[in-house]
Formats: structure tokens, C-alpha cells, sequence
């Protein structure tokens, strides 16, 4: 790897690194807890683990006693690797992004029929902040949800709900795409949650007959697709995100005249 150009006005994108007061100086910010009794000696312990993490002139700017024998670090220090950006390459959902209206358009003009859409915070996970943000009219953050979207019919089946049940709501409703969410992530939880559905989904041979699409804080569509879903939608992503690929979808396997799940 070429070395890293030092002038604090120069980018270059094969050698990337941290900035923190200056181009390149590789700075960067690291917080974490040690099981260790608060004090110098916890100071220096943190040190000497930043050293090891490969940070180079690191400086405890803050650190507390969480509780006895625990203590909190913040810690600045200098990174020294460095990356080609240029050479990453991202899976990212295919198709044109659209907002709110232009889909509602798309769909009036090439698809000629409502899209029915079900969602649902699956199996343990009772929070609702994520499919909330794709579904309800209000939407999050400037963005309205499906709700509010001409030619789109969504429900939102809350949380903590059973994988067959959401399989269930799809078929009587006749559903083009089933929009899963997991914001709990402990011990991988949301991977077991997330496999169950497809297996399920496989199981009762509707798989290749609905649009499976899943989000949350840790979801990537790289892991979607590596869980078996056709699109993952991480942070970032708003109801807009999700309509734009579900519509192109439908378009692409020509399910543009209405026909039951069954039948497709």
C-alpha cells in the first residue's frame, strides 16, 4: 500500500484515514468500560489496552467509576492503518429511489393497481419505532410512511408478533411484499427472529410469491441477502427507500395484474 500524502489539503481516496484536527493525523475517539477499580492504575490499564488496540499516543480525556470495580474510559489516540476506498464495493438495493409522490405516480402508471404491503416487529421484539417509521402516515423525520403513499396499501401489525401470523395476514390479504423489522439485537436475536421467517415462508412455498423485505439499526442488505430476503433496509432508509424497490420489484416479476399469492 502507498503511503498516506501528508499536505493537510490533499485527499487521497487509496489511503484513507481518521481526521480529527488535521488531514491524515488519524484520530479518532474510543469509549469503552474495564472491570477494574477506578483510579491511576485504571488510567494506565487503559492506556496500555488502547496501545495494544494499535492506537498510538493515547490520551484518557475522561473516565468515571460506573459502579465498584467497573470504570468507563474515554480515550482519543492515533490509528495508523489506512484504507483503499476506492476499492470497496457495497451490495446495495438495486433500483431508482423516488419520493413520496413520484412513487404513488410509478405506480398508477406501470403497475395500475394498489401495492399491498403487510409489516411487523416479529417474534420477541415489542418495539415498534421501525416499522412505525415505514408504515404509520406520520412517518419519522420528515419522511411520511407508506400510509400516506397514493396506490399503497399497508398494515402495520404491531409488535412481538409470531412469524406465522404475519405469513398468515399476508395471504388473506393478498400481499406483494411482507416488511419485517427487529430493532433488538442481543446475542443475534433478530438473526434467529429473521431466519425463522424465511424458513417458514419456504416451508409453506410462498417464498418466490412475496417480496420479502426486512430493517433495523443492524440490518445491511448484504445480510438480508445472505439471510434470504430480497432487500434489507438499514439506518438511513425511510418508507420511500422501500416503496421505490417493492414497486420495481412487482414490475419486474410481472406482478402487475393482481393474482393471489397462491397463484403466482
Amino acid at each position: 500500500m502507498s503511503e498516506c500524502k501528508t499536505a493537510t489539503t490533499q485527499v487521497d481516496l487509496t489511503c484513507v484515514k481518521p481526521y480529527g484536527d488535521a488531514l491524515n493525523d488519524g484520530k479518532v475517539q474510543i469509549a469503552f468500560t474495564l472491570p477494574v477499580p477506578y483510579g491511576e492504575e485504571a488510567e494506565e490499564c487503559a492506556k496500555q489496552y488502547v496501545r495494544k488496540l494499535g492506537l498510538e499516543e493515547p490520551n484518557v480525556c475522561y473516565y468515571c467509576e460506573l459502579t465498584e470495580g467497573y470504570t468507563f474510559f474515554n480515550v482519543y489516540g492515533c490509528a495508523t492503518p489506512t484504507i483503499d476506498y476506492t476499492a470497496i464495493k457495497v451490495p446495495k438495493v438495486e433500483g431508482t429511489v423516488m419520493d413520496r409522490v413520484e412513487c404513488g405516480e410509478w405506480i398508477g402508471e406501470n403497475i395500475g393497481r394498489d401495492i399491498v404491503v403487510v409489516g411487523a416487529s416479529i417474534e420477541s421484539d415489542a418495539h415498534t419505532v421501525g416499522i412505525d417509521a415505514i408504515i404509520q402516515m406520520k412517518g419519522f423525520h420528515g419522511h411520511f410512511g407508506l400510509e400516506r403513499f397514493k396506490h399503497v396499501v399497508a398494515y402495520n401489525m404491531g409488535s412481538q408478533v409470531p412469524c406465522e401470523k404475519l405469513i398468515a395476514k399476508a395471504k388473506e390479504v393478498n400481499a406483494d411484499a411482507i416488511l419485517v423489522s427487529q430493532t433488538v439485537t442481543q446475542k443475534d436475536i433478530h438473526i434467529m427472529n429473521l431466519t425463522k421467517m424465511e424458513e417458514l415462508l419456504e416451508a409453506e412455498g410462498l417464498r418466490d410469491k412475496i417480496i420479502l423485505t426486512c430493517g433495523g439499526p443492524r440490518i445491511s442488505h448484504e445480510l438480508a441477502q445472505e439471510l434470504g430476503y430480497d432487500a434489507g433496509f438499514g439506518p438511513g432508509k425511510y418508507a420511500e427507500h422501500v416503496m421505490s424497490y417493492v414497486m420495481q420489484e412487482v414490475q419486474k416479476r410481472g406482478w402487475e395484474k393482481k393474482a393471489n399469492i397462491d397463484e403466482r
